[in-house]
């Protein structure tokens, strides 16, 4: 019989399975002549990968444990590093340098302007050295807003914990991340990467058929020649220069009056505290609910253990109730109260406004086309040489509308000027749109 050489490994493993069983009848002395000894040798043979299993085990129900209890086990994320205590206990500590370029990075998704693509690309032109697939685990990982993820096992749901190391992000930050990328707070993020020259390419529409316009630029005698233009069979075009000219004095409209500043700073105030009020309120309630449910949860394990229930019955309660108790504590996690520092940023809020046109035309590229996301959410075109868009951030719109009814009152009196704070709030205080 000639073997081939794909049976030849087969009786390799063979010849050496059969001399580790000679070694262990020598080791043991176990007589191969008595039929009862195979027991024994069996029984030798399994115990050694019964010991590994065992460790295995217990290896992994020591990592869930530590899961449990709130702490990192593993490798620190990029942010964190890790670090052990003086009596040899180990954790994740904050990474300074890092963190800023998480906290950057998540504060970007969040404003809903750039494509995470384009994130991306900006990391690494600003040499934050993050590669795509770390960006991915980054801005998917609770373990940055404070969170530690307890896997599914058995009877046992998935479930979020909370941490023992120091957040990076707030939980509010990271939730309003997630809906971002699961697209329930897209209003639109241009895909494309411009130039200089194109700071409105991707929220420019043409005016004929719709498309959004594209930019070139064509060599003239002395110089280059910069248009936004369709690709369509209209082939609209018109000069980057004069559309974004047209563009800044259009922003200037928007641009609060110096005389009522004090205005608009009162209003602001007044509708903050009343938007955080009732989201204070809101807190509250979810609060005592989950609070409510906790408590039906011990309820249902002390039914379970008097055997008032059957398991099954209390693993159904068990998933319901942990998930509407998840869900109270995300709507908890997006709230976030800043009173101590509104006023501060809504004077410096109010600086920039009245600096609008110039930070268009002088600023960051990035800069700028976050501006134009933040006024106008959807896309806009022209029309007879004006800006023309479906809608307008309401808070900008609102200044637009009291400018408009001062600049038309040539000898306006204190009361008048007073009595504009209705209009504004009457359309009623919402956030900036990011």
């Amino acid at each position: 019989m000639i073997l081939t050489d794909v049976t030849e490994p087969f009786f390799l493993d063979i010849g050496v399975q059969a001399t580790q069983i000679t070694n262990f009848t020598r080791i043991y002395a176990l007589d191969e002549q008595v039929p009862e000894n195979k027991m024994m040798l069996a029984f030798y043979l399994a115990a050694p990968e019964v010991e590994n299993d065992r460790r295995a085990l217990n290896t992994f129900q020591g990592l869930r444990r530590g899961k449990k209890e709130g702490r990192h086990m593993g490798m620190a994320p990029y942010g964190y590093a890790n670090k052990i205590t003086e009596d040899g206990k180990k954790y994740i500590a904050i990474v300074p340098d890092k963190a800023v370029k998480v906290i950057w990075v998540f504060e970007q998704i969040a404003k809903n302007i750039f494509s995470t693509e384009s994130i991306y690309q900006m990391t690494k032109e600003k040499g934050y050295g993050i590669s795509k697939n770390n960006l991915w685990l980054i801005i998917r990982n609770p373990l940055y807003c404070g969170k530690i993820v307890v896997p599914k096992y058995k009877d046992e749901e998935e479930r979020w914990v909370t941490g023992q190391h120091e957040a990076i992000i707030s939980e509010g930050l990271f939730y309003r991340v997630q809906d971002v990328l699961d697209s329930k707070a897209r209003t639109y993020r241009p895909k494309i990467k411009t130039i200089e020259n194109f700071p409105l390419r991707g929220f420019f529409l043409c005016p004929k058929c719709g498309q959004k316009l594209t930019g070139s630029k064509c060599k003239g005698r002395s110089k280059f020649y910069y248009y936004y233009h369709c690709t369509n069979d209209c082939k609209w075009r018109i000069n980057s220069e004069v559309a974004n000219k047209i563009f800044k004095e259009h922003l200037n409209k928007f641009i609060p009056l110096v005389e009522v500043k004090k205005l608009y700073t009162v209003v602001l105030l007044e509708g903050y505290r009343e938007h955080t009020g009732v989201i204070a309120s809101e807190k509250k309630k979810s609060i005592e609910q989950i609070a409510v449910y906790e408590k039906k949860l011990s309820v249902a394990r002390n039914l379970l253990v008097t055997e008032k229930i059957d398991a099954e019955d209390y693993n159904l309660m068990k998933v319901e109730y942990n998930a509407i108790i998840s869900k109270l504590e995300k709507d908890i996690g997006n709230v976030e109260e800043d009173r101590a520092s509104i006023e501060q940023l809504t004077t410096t809020g109010l600086e920039n406004l009245l600096k609008l046109g110039e930070a268009f035309e002088n600023g960051a590229l990035a800069d700028s086309r976050e501006m134009i996301g933040l006024i106008f959410p959807e896309n806009f075109t022209f029309h007879e040489s004006k800006i023309k868009t479906a809608r307008v951030n309401e808070m900008v719109n609102c200044i637009y509308l009291v400018n408009n009814r001062l600049r038309a009152k040539k000898n306006g009196t204190k009361d008048d000027i007073f009595l504009l704070s209705r209009v504004v709030t009457s359309t009623g205080f919402k956030p900036v749109t990011s």
